[in-house]
């Protein structure tokens, strides 16, 4: 087996710059080949033994290209949250969907134990969606190495003084600091040199991804919850259990979960109340191989109470049986193919751009003209607010593709 010319090239590319700034970035669009071509750079680079962090999903495809494209030197592949249970010397590290990085002001656990690690060594980041939400996650993603060129500045509130317009903002019962409108052109000039970007259109992609909201009826309690949540902040069912939304993030939540039937109560335990959505999706898609994303863990429960049996949660089984899967957004979003489905189908929304980028993409692949993805929202629900706040959000990563395919640096 053998990469694709564009994989050579941008492996190439990529070596010298590692070999000159002991960082490289491919900020690779999805199913273009970020693994692979990640791997051949480390090749190239002539490491001996190098360690791959991703997500436990990709373990097994990463596993998978390793073994079936000649790769000699030593690899170790693990999940991020396994991080701390790594042992080795490596050469070189590999991070796959750096952009989890990102988190701002204050880097996340994993980073910080990710930097107090390896931060001395050289470094592959991987991401499809570098930015998915502001141009502020670009500082921690490189302060992990000791050779960022930021390394200047000490943490990101250092950073923001010459990087961010910061403002303030009042979030009802406080006044914060908004970090997130960073000065693009200037972080832009000095990441210039560390950063490939390459696009599905660069690599003969012509999947075009076609998306519809279908509007389904929820059962009238579903509403009459929603609607007492609203006005007085609690409902108690006649088990005793208690929906609170005391404050206005909890409330949000309540409303969003019970939106699409389900909720989780104070006790800590969570029911399905309404499985209208899980109805409508069968109904629907009747006889179809379809793959269904979820976001609370209890509609797992709703869809599982209409399909039994039919219903996988497993990609190996997905692809060789005729059951559909469905998979939670976060866990399902990144390192895995869903090419066997027909459809992908939106059970409910995360608010999260990095996972509309990410897992409506799951469908795509070389051969593939369109992917037709399907939105099922209550109707008054609260999920057309969220797509439509997502939406706004794409611009980030949207803006990074598109400049380069005007100037195709390959």
């Amino acid at each position: 087996m053998e990469l694709r010319p564009y994989q050579e090239k941008l492996s190439a590319q990529g070596v010298e710059i590692l070999k000159h700034k002991k960082i490289v970035y491919l900020a690779m669009e999805v199913r273009t080949g970020k693994t692979l071509t990640a791997l051949n750079i480390a090749k190239l680079y002539e490491a001996k033994n190098v360690l791959f962090l991703t997500k436990k999903k990709a373990i097994s495809s990463i596993q998978w290209d390793y073994d079936n494209f000649g790769f000699d030197f030593d690899l170790t592949i693990i999940n991020d949250e396994s991080l701390h249970l790594v042992n080795g010397d490596f050469d070189l590290i590999i991070h796959d969907e750096h952009h989890r990085f990102g988190a701002f002001p204050k880097p996340n656990k994993v980073a910080v134990l990710f930097k107090k690690r390896y931060s001395h060594l050289p470094m592959i980041f991987l991401s499809g969606t570098p930015t998915p939400e502001s141009h502020s996650q670009w500082f921690n993603q490189f302060w992990v190495s000791d050779h960022s060129p930021f390394k200047k500045y000490v943490n990101f509130y250092k950073w923001a003084v010459d990087f961010v317009d910061i403002k303030q903002r009042n979030i009802g019962y406080a006044v914060i600091k908004d970090y997130s409108t960073a000065n693009e052109t200037l972080i832009k000039r000095i990441l210039q040199n560390y950063i490939i970007t390459f696009t599905q259109a660069q690599a003969g992609f012509t999947t075009s991804v076609k998306e519809m909201v279908l509007e389904c009826e929820m059962l009238p309690i579903t509403k009459i919850i929603i609607e007492k949540l609203k006005k007085d902040l609690v409902v108690k069912n006649p088990e005793g259990q208690v929906i609170l939304g005391d404050t206005g993030v909890k409330l949000m939540q309540k409303i969003h979960q019970l939106s699409s039937g389900t909720c989780k109560f104070e006790d800590g335990t969570s029911k399905v109340i309404d499985n209208s959505k899980a109805l409508f999706i069968l109904d629907n898609f009747t006889g179809v191989k379809i793959a269904i994303f979820y976001k609370f863990k209890e509609e797992w429960n709703a869809l599982k109470s209409v399909y039994g049996d039919n219903l996988t949660d497993s990609v190996e089984e997905f692809d060789n049986t005729d059951k559909c899967i469905a998979l939670q957004i976060v866990s399902g979003r990144e390192g895995i193919s869903l090419k066997n489905a027909k459809y992908l189908v939106y059970y409910n929304i995360d608010f999260s751009a990095t996972s509309y980028w990410q897992s409506r993409d799951r469908l795509t692949t070389m051969q593939r003209q369109e992917n037709e993805v399907f939105w099922i929202f209550s109707k008054g629900g609260i999920e057309n607010d969220i797509y439509k706040t997502v939406l706004k959000k794409k611009d980030y990563t949207l803006k990074i593709f598109k400049e380069n395919e005007s100037i195709n640096r390959v």
